[in-house]
């Protein structure tokens, strides 16, 4: 198992967790998926989880409403929203709200990447 900080990737799209994962792979990230964010607080290890992406728009509870949970419950994690449909107003809230980036679908590997970095920045600080 390695040393790095996990990312949890949340997304009712089994293509894009698995993608997704794959490029975390790649960049020598630890990663998790989950299907829903139901299925994401339900796992034993959501405290060691140090970076979450996470869909907007999910059956249940979307992206946005878990970063909001996550908070409220006192275990915040920086966040990553990513979303096939854009949207500025909903985009302005997500980080109004603490979201460290809202990436539009389909996002460059680097794009995320560097969204990544960022809140694993945010996370140690």
């Amino acid at each position: 198992m390695r040393n790095n900080p996990t990312v949890a990737i949340v997304d009712d799209d089994e293509s894009v967790r698995d993608t997704t994962k794959d490029l975390l792979d790649s960049a020598g990230l630890s990663a998790a998926t989950f299907d829903s964010a139901e299925s994401f607080l339900q796992s034993k290890n959501v405290r060691a989880i140090r970076c979450l992406v996470a869909d907007m728009r999910m059956p249940g509870m979307t992206g946005l409403e878990l970063h909001g949970h996550l908070a409220a419950a006192g275990t915040p994690i920086p966040t990553i929203l990513i979303t096939a449909y854009p949207d500025e107003r909903v985009r302005s809230r997500a980080l109004s709200t603490g979201v460290i980036c809202f990436l539009a679908k389909p996002f460059s590997a680097e794009d995320l990447l560097t969204c990544i970095e960022t809140a694993l920045r945010v996370d140690r600080a």
